[in-house]
């Protein structure tokens, strides 16, 4: 029984990263017949980047695909692991092997997006007022400030700090769920690196402005272009 104790932890931690890893920035775009979110905008295979392709719809069913992938492997275990001896370690562990899977995903060359939905969909599945108190934190930021990205810097820095300080009043908190909600939120800074380095410039695009700066490149969008352009030079 022990091996057993030890394999399905494990097992379940697999599944959830091959679950992570289908990029469904990717997929839905091929299927819609779209371009590849890898070869424009950001060349992020995300929501946010889709978004770019001028297809709302694609960009709403990769969100909600990116999300449903981080909370479905974490529902799984919580709804059927604890038979099985599969308690907050391996919801800890399965959520963020999830999340890994989307960054550096098996099935595209480790080329991964930024996480932020499946992240989302990780905490959601973990607790949905965590998940709520997150979601609620990135919108407040989104809309005053108008940049995805900072609201998304923004919420990963408060979801390990509501899950701590929700201790003994909303929940009981894991030091494992602790531990892989920090690691995700580490995770999500790091691959915003370019994105602050754009904020700090004041040469980051604002939300609903993406379409608009794309389609004509007047004014302030001229720097953001101009990122965006250089790596062509290299292929």
């Amino acid at each position: 029984m022990e091996s057993l104790a030890a394999f399905l932890p494990a097992l379940a931690t697999i599944v959830a990263y091959l679950i992570g890893s289908l990029s469904f920035a990717v997929i839905v775009s091929r299927v819609m017949g779209l371009n590849d979110p890898r070869t424009y905008g950001s060349k992020n295979p995300g929501a946010t980047n889709v978004l770019r392709s001028g297809s709302k719809k694609a960009a709403v069913v990769t969100l909600l695909l990116d999300a449903f992938k981080g909370w479905l492997p974490v529902m799984l275990v919580k709804w059927f692991g604890q038979p099985y001896g599969l308690g907050d370690g391996t919801v800890a562990l399965v959520g963020l092997a999830a999340f890994l899977g989307h960054l550096f995903p098996v099935f595209f060359r480790f080329e991964g997006g930024k996480g932020v939905a499946t992240a989302l969909g990780v905490l959601m599945a973990t607790s949905w007022m965590l998940g709520l108190a997150t979601l609620i934190t990135w919108l407040i930021i989104a809309v005053f400030f108008r940049y995805s990205s900072l609201a998304s810097l923004v919420a990963a820095v408060f979801a390990p700090v509501y899950y701590v300080f929700g201790d003994g009043v909303v929940w009981a908190a894991d030091k494992s769920i602790i531990l892989c909600t920090a690691i995700m939120s580490l995770l999500l800074i790091w691959r915003h690196a370019e994105n602050i380095g754009r904020l700090v410039k004041g040469t980051e695009s604002k939300l609903g402005k993406k379409k608009a700066a794309d389609d004509h490149g007047h004014g302030h969008s001229h720097a953001k272009h101009n990122h965006h352009h250089r790596p062509h030079h290299k292929h």
